[in-house]
């Protein structure tokens, strides 16, 4: 009797069982760059079980492959499923911003700050669409406040130099550049904009 109790559980797990190979693949396939394999081991979860993370996970590998359509739908499916999903929301300024559609990105990464406040990445790739909008003078306050909140940070450093050096202050410019290098020696960008701007 024990032993066909054991068996009726196996066997009720089996579909769970298949579902977690199936994500072991998927990862399995990602890590070795075969994005395409990745996408059609998730071919036979059930989208019911978790289809937020699973239509998440889709939109991260069309992504990978170049398909930034594909990648935008499969989010916005994600965000229909879990409107407070912040890795879908941080997820579909990816392809936006690829697309070099900056506004609809910066849509996206503001949504999210409005609920993290100070969501790194969210901030990041803020900077990248108002980089991307060319608004100079936005893109230097954020950077200004983001620098104020992660002053250890190289990234944010560059955003607030290039939008200076983009306004034309070099003086200033100059200072944050410094600022950089300080926290990464070598930085390309830094060393070559103070070297020719003496």
């Amino acid at each position: 009797m024990q032993r066909f109790f054991v068996l009726l559980l196996f066997s009720l797990n089996l579909p769970a069982l298949a579902e977690e190979t199936a994500w072991q693949k998927s990862y399995q396939f990602e890590a070795s760059a075969k994005y395409t394999e990745a996408q059609a081991a998730l071919d036979g979860v059930d989208e019911r079980a978790d289809g937020g993370f699973l239509l998440s996970r889709r939109a991260w590998l069309a992504y990978l492959q170049g398909r930034h359509q594909e990648a935008i739908t499969f989010y916005k499916r994600a965000l229909e499923r879990n409107p407070k999903s912040h890795d879908a929301r941080l997820g579909i300024t990816l392809p936006l911003l690829a697309q070099q559609r900056w506004r609809e990105a910066a849509l996206y990464a503001r949504q999210l700050i409005a609920e993290s406040a100070w969501d790194y990445t969210a901030h990041v790739r803020l900077l990248l669409a108002e980089e991307g909008l060319r608004d100079w003078s936005g893109m230097a306050e954020h950077a200004n406040r983001l620098v104020e909140r992660y002053p250890s940070d190289a990234s944010a450093w560059v955003y607030l130099a290039r939008a200076l050096a983009w306004q034309g202050d070099i003086r200033e410019a100059r200072k944050a550049y410094s600022r950089v290098l300080e926290r990464y020696v070598g930085h390309l960008e830094a060393t070559r904009y103070l070297a020719s701007n003496p």
